[in-house]
């Protein structure tokens, strides 16, 4: 007999795994009822966000279940590092198609090993039937007044990211068994893999850039897409110098221009990307000695938008910057 809505939640969701993947004590009520309530602790405000995962738009038609769930939850996490937050829980909004028991088991498998690593419990959320559609809405709390938001970069910072850039479009490439240099020896392909499916949000160095920081976001889009949202929003010109981006050594297989374009535009990377007072400079080794990969890519100066130097300067972006929703293949 086919499983009906309630019956599936119970089964596959309503699990210790998932309600108590860490401490429960700010969930006042969980599944089960129309809605659910936190407890925020004192002088802390509530961090909220939501991501929609599509086949075929945000990963493959064809992909592990078990990977869908855990890649499902870490990008939607990978926000509330963004803000500094600390996680506190997360509802699901799953549409399928068909009620698939073995693809139920592995996806709730994979979120759950999410939600433990995270530290997040799952509080409610909505099945329906419908074409494959997985919205993840993750909450977190950020003491009053120190959530790290895009607009505060100013004149004289230096530009930031926590991590290597570009592993993400190189594990899609992996992924959907695209050819691969002959170089990419099959450690580098693995890791490349992990970097896809399971991208790890920066929570701890997020919560280390509160009060030190003046803007940040993490990447999901690319480098340079990304990086336009902090000069827009705070008003400033970014200025990145392509020569100091990091990158991984399983990236380094590909020729450079293949490189040096997933570093800027793949996207998928889910490290941070943020603004630092230059007096602040300091604070990078410290955060490296303590496995933080910070690397200084660039400035923030007068003006408007991002300008890259490739080695002839700095100048204006030409072409793609990242990847854009509702964009036409006639754009």
């Amino acid at each position: 007999m086919a499983l009906d809505e309630f019956a599936l939640i119970g089964r596959y969701f309503r699990t210790a795994q998932l309600e108590r993947a860490t401490d429960a004590s700010a969930t006042a009520l969980g599944i089960g009822d129309d809605a659910a309530l936190l407890q925020l602790a004192a002088g802390q405000q509530l961090v909220v966000s939501t991501d929609s995962l599509l086949a075929g738009v945000h990963f493959p038609e064809r992909y592990p279940p078990a990977e869908l769930g855990y890649r499902a939850l870490a990008v939607a996490v990978s926000d509330l590092a963004a803000m500094t937050a600390t996680p506190l829980a997360f509802t699901l909004a799953l549409s399928l198609p068909t009620v698939d028991e073995p693809w139920l088991q592995a996806f709730s498998l994979g979120l759950a090993a999410a939600a433990r690593d995270f530290a997040i419990n799952l509080i409610g959320g909505d099945t329906t039937r419908g074409p494959l559609n997985i919205g993840v809405t993750v909450l977190g709390q950020v003491p009053a007044g120190q959530a790290l938001t895009r607009s505060g970069a100013r004149g004289g910072d230096l530009l930031c990211v926590g991590g290597p850039l570009g592993d993400g479009a190189a594990g899609l490439a992996v992924v959907q068994g695209e050819s691969l240099p002959a170089g990419l020896a099959i450690a580098g392909q693995d890791y490349l893999q992990q970097r896809f499916w399971r991208p790890q949000p920066q929570l701890l160095l997020g919560q280390q850039l509160r009060g030190v920081a003046s803007a940040g976001l993490d990447i999901s889009d690319g480098l340079l897409a990304d990086a336009e949202h902090i000069a827009e929003s705070s008003g400033v010109a970014l200025h990145i110098n392509a020569a100091q981006l990091p990158g991984s050594e399983a990236l380094s297989a590909w020729a450079p221009r293949q490189k040096l374009d997933w570093m800027l535009r793949g996207g998928d990377d889910y490290v941070l990307l943020f603004t630092l007072p230059a007096r602040e400079k300091a604070r990078i080794a410290q955060w490296r000695a303590a496995g933080h990969a910070v690397s200084v890519i660039g400035s923030v100066h007068a003006g408007s938008g991002v300008l890259l130097d490739v080695g002839k300067g700095y100048a204006p972006i030409a072409g793609e910057r990242g990847y854009q929703h509702f964009r036409s293949a006639n754009d």
